[in-house]
């Protein structure tokens, strides 16, 4: 069973909380109006490109792999024999 104030007393309903109501809804309405503003802003924001890094320079002289392989960006672009460090 649910109470309410309405079925106890209309004159009672009405003089508890009416003062507040509106000003709860008037504040609540304000803040969804901001927040859906910065929610909009925080869409159209775009981050860096990634394409302004500067590139990855890699040297393996491990074992297991191919000796002084040099790598840019994950591309292999040469080997350096007889180098075992840079």
């Amino acid at each position: 069973m649910r109470k309410s104030l309405q079925g106890l007393s209309p004159s009672l309903a009405a003089s508890r909380g009416s003062a507040w109501r509106p000003l709860a809804a008037t504040t609540l309405r304000q803040a969804s109006r901001l927040l859906a503003r910065l929610a909009r802003k925080l869409a159209t924001t775009r981050a860096a490109p990634r394409s302004a890094a500067e590139p990855l320079l890699e040297f393996y002289a491990e074992a297991g792999a191919p000796e002084g392989a040099l790598y840019l960006d994950g591309q292999l672009i040469g080997h350096l024999p007889g180098v075992t460090r840079l």
